[in-house]
């Protein structure tokens, strides 16, 4: 056991004072925090300068009067000038823009816009649905209909799920709970990858330059590999353990950074609005999760999926010498599993309660990608518990067995082995 801790530490440190380590498990996560706050800091100061507008209607069509709410627009209405003669004056007068709406404009349906340089796309926009929303109240009340009456019954319907549980009724983010679903389990995917071909490397490097011959003489194949697999493991672990404190300071940090953050939502343009709810409402919605359920099944399934998927990638790299089609060749049927896994998380976070996401949930090859696709919606304690002791026959039916053909594979040279020759191996008697 001592033994396995020499290398496991050795593995792990001599990953761990890489610059490239550094830069992954805390640059990455520190730029991606900033990219954010810089989100929330744009959202929040919006534009201070309003866009001024000149108007010209002769169709009085707004009878003097704009409701502005919600935009940047200022718009002045511009008196005893026509089209020809305010062409010239508007940009001396202080005005970006003006708008010209003639006598015959609203038969055509074509407005005037007159500009110095281009003109924003939202700014278009906006003059566009405040000319809309001025010829659709003249033409209800035209037709003897109160607009206000009209809007009420045209109004889009809001549904909001409710979750039932025993402390009572709670708001469901049906959009965050896919996010989070999605990426706890594509992050599974992705270290399940990432580190199994790096124990699959190690071990290869180390039989190529026939460092293993001289590490066997002192401990068993058995414990080497083992030792790789765990320390490779740590590393992905600590990798894990950073981000999740990063995430929590990165959260706690928000009400620092942005104290007034509520106030300043109630005074945000109904413009920024859109963007802030979106914030809050992600912030909301990650805090009605049950964060403590995702992380500790997140670290189980890290744990359990990487060291069965590890020992297997030890196996094929210890029967692999210089040849990397060779390697290639072997591996491929390794990562078959994991990507049919990823494939039905896919659909298990729309569709969590189906048979087939049941069935990859439970399935322990499959099992670490796609229960993390269902962990944030109601499983069944005999799903979950089913799953669990599954990964863990897994983890060490496989140890068992992928450890008899590293002990022959690392000391094999010459000659290529097949994937049957390596099941025979894996369970020869002796």
């Amino acid at each position: 056991m001592n033994k396995i801790g020499i290398i496991l530490s050795r593995e792990y440190l001599t990953r761990v004072k890489k610059k490239s380590f550094l830069l992954t498990t805390i640059g990455v996560p520190l730029i991606i925090m900033i990219f954010y706050a810089v989100i929330i800091y744009i959202s929040l100061s919006g534009n201070n300068e309003k866009q001024k507008v000149a108007i010209i209607d002769e169709a009085n069509l707004f009878k003097g009067k704009i409701d502005i709410k919600g935009t940047d627009l200022e718009f002045s209405f511009i008196k005893n000038e026509t089209e020809q003669s305010y062409v010239k004056k508007y940009v001396q007068a202080g005005f970006q823009s003006f708008l010209y709406i003639s006598k015959d404009t609203a038969s055509q349906k074509k407005y005037q816009l007159h500009s110095a340089s281009s003109t924003s796309l939202p700014v278009i926009e906006s003059i566009e649905s405040i000319i809309n929303n001025a010829i659709r109240e003249k033409q209800l009340r035209a037709n003897g209909v109160d607009p206000s009456v009209f809007d009420q019954l045209t109004k889009d319907v809001n549904l909001e799920n409710t979750i039932d549980t025993e402390k009572g009724g709670k708001k469901s983010y049906a959009g965050i709970a896919y996010a989070v679903s999605f990426g706890c389990g594509f992050l599974i995917y992705m270290m399940m990858v990432i580190y199994g071909t790096q124990v699959m490397r190690s071990v290869t490097e180390e039989k190529t330059n026939r460092i293993a011959e001289v590490i066997v003489s002192s401990v068993k194949p058995f414990q080497l590999m083992m030792g790789k697999i765990l320390g490779i493991g740590a590393v992905g672990l600590t990798q894990f353990i950073i981000w999740i404190i990063l995430l929590v300071v990165m959260q706690s940090a928000i009400p620092i950074f942005f104290p007034d953050l509520i106030h300043q939502i109630n005074k945000v343009p109904q413009a920024n609005a859109e963007n802030i709810s979106i914030i809050t409402e992600t912030i909301q919605g990650i805090s009605s999760l049950p964060l403590l359920k995702i992380l500790l099944s997140f670290l189980f399934y890290f744990l359990g999926g990487y060291l069965t998927y590890a020992s297997i990638f030890a196996a094929v790299g210890s029967v692999v010498s210089e040849d990397q089609q060779e390697a290639q060749q072997l591996v491929f049927p390794v990562l078959m599993p994991i990507i049919l896994g990823f494939v039905i998380m896919t659909k298990a976070v729309n569709d969590p309660n189906s048979s087939l996401a049941v069935f990859g949930s439970i399935f322990p090859l499959t099992s670490p990608i796609v229960m993390m696709g269902r962990i944030t919606y109601d499983i069944p304690i005999w799903q979950l518990a089913l799953s669990i002791l599954l990964l863990i026959g897994s983890f060490l039916f496989f140890t068992w067995i992928t450890g008899k053909i590293y002990r022959t594979g690392i000391l094999m040279y010459g000659k290529k082995a097949s994937w049957k020759e390596m099941v025979r191996w894996g369970f020869k008697k002796g």
